[in-house]
């Protein structure tokens, strides 16, 4: 079996996205793959701890992908403040045989980790509008997943994901865990809520949802944040579609900092928030370029949570536009190639500890250490955790499974395999598997 199929077999997504099959995202020729290393969400510790402890495992996944797309050079992009990692890379990087490989060191800005920003940042390439980085000849991995590639050249499928536990709770942590578990024992298992009552965001600050403690952890599961419930990072994230459009109507004062401050916007990408917010005020038919350029948003939140100064949410107002364009069949025509990076680009970068303060997060930006793997005697594995059709259930109720095992099979060229996390008893197959020991 070749090791684009023992990839695909293994059941490897992208581990700090959207959860893209990596089986398909290898199966190109470029010149450049990117370890991604950035972390750029506030609060999360996952990348950046496992860079400085499994180093070596990911320069192989890192080495893997560059033979698979036969790539020129390959690129640990990380930030300078990850002084750990940096070392531990620096010695890698002197003993390997394959001297094509280099670091880049990232200063402490939002969004690092945006693909398209980090393919600039390392390259000085710019992905072309409504683009992926393959169309300049670059792959970005990141650097979780290229541990779950090296992994899968050895058979071991994708059965386990780290997770920071941070925010409101006793003891912030980085676990490892069996996919499938619930956040509530993660949230347990770092001690619980240091208040009552809280939510959870699912994700980072920034990018993250509203969730539920009950739902499971998936394949790309980075973070669990506590924060207390009427916290008002969570009272916005939870407000309402119609609610923000009311306040665009009311509160918007056309100052436009939402566009200045767009990372996108800034390598040159025809992305205007300003101008969305504005349509959404007078009407949406005087200015068709704008609404149909919120196809080009990629909703890292820095028009809402730290540009806007009126407490607007231009990230949401985006979404809905592209959810009901999406639906009335349209599609993004924004294709331009021909692209120049804003000249005030680099002093309009977002610093991470500003940031940090704007979110109100400021008391919670503390260590979370690594405390080890965490067992569990139930999981309910979702058959689809990335882009792509669910896997198809290979097992029944009342089956037997042993860790490890296929129990979702992928059902067309875009999906993953899913794969026991625990060995028990399969109790419930319908969208997700439940196994209880």
């Amino acid at each position: 079996m070749g090791e684009i199929e023992l990839i695909k077999e293994a059941g490897v997504v992208g581990a700090g996205g959207a959860g893209f099959p990596t089986h398909v995202k290898l199966n190109a020729k470029v010149d450049v793959v990117i370890a991604n290393g950035a972390e750029c969400e506030p609060l999360l510790r996952v990348d950046q701890q496992l860079m400085a402890e499994r180093a070596p495992e990911i320069m192989k996944g890192l080495e893997i992908a560059m033979r698979i797309t036969n790539a020129k050079e390959g690129v640990i992009a990380l930030k300078g403040k990850y002084k750990s990692a940096v070392h531990a890379f620096e010695k890698e990087i002197e003993k390997s045989k394959d001297k094509r490989v280099r670091m880049h060191i990232l200063g402490n800005f939002y969004p690092a980790g945006d693909e398209q920003v980090l393919v600039y940042e390392v390259t000085k390439r710019i992905v072309p509008e409504g683009g992926i980085p393959l169309m300049v000849s670059v792959v970005v991995q990141n650097v979780n997943t290229l541990i779950n590639i090296a992994n899968a050249i050895e058979g071991k499928p994708v059965i386990s994901k780290y997770v920071t536990v941070s925010g409101a709770v006793k003891n912030p942590s980085t676990f490892e865990v069996p996919i499938g578990i619930s956040i509530k024992e993660l949230i347990e298992k770092a001690g619980g809520a240091a208040v009552n009552p809280y939510r959870i965001i699912v994700g980072g600050p920034m990018m993250g949802y509203v969730g539920n403690e009950e739902e499971p952890v998936t394949k790309t599961t980075g973070g669990v944040i506590v924060l207390p419930a009427e916290h008002p990072l969570i009272l916005k994230k939870m407000r309402d579609i119609s609610r923000n459009a009311k306040l665009a109507q009311a509160a918007c004062i056309r100052c436009t900092l939402c566009t200045q401050a767009c990372p996108r916007n800034l390598l040159g990408h025809n992305i205007e928030p300003d101008r969305v917010m504005k349509s959404v005020a007078f009407g949406l038919s005087r200015d068709v370029s704008s609404i149909t350029n919120a196809f080009l948003c990629v909703e890292c939140g820095v028009c809402t949570y730290f540009a806007c100064p009126m407490e607007l949410d231009p990230m949401k107002i985006n979404h809905e536009i592209k959810m009901q364009l999406s639906k009335a069949g349209v599609k993004n025509p924004h294709k331009r190639t021909d692209l120049h990076v804003n000249e005030f680009r680099e002093t309009r970068k977002v610093p991470l500890s500003r940031l940090i303060a704007r979110l109100g997060l400021s008391e919670y930006d503390v260590p979370a250490p690594m405390r080890g793997k965490i067992e569990a005697k139930k999981v309910r594995i979702p058959l689809k955790m990335h882009i792509g059709s669910p896997a198809l259930p290979t097992v029944k109720v009342g089956d037997f499974v042993k860790e490890g095992d296929v129990i979702g099979r992928i059902t067309d060229g875009l999906g993953a395999n899913v794969h026991a996390s625990i060995s028990g008893k399969v109790t419930e197959v319908s969208g997700h598997i439940t196994i209880e020991v």
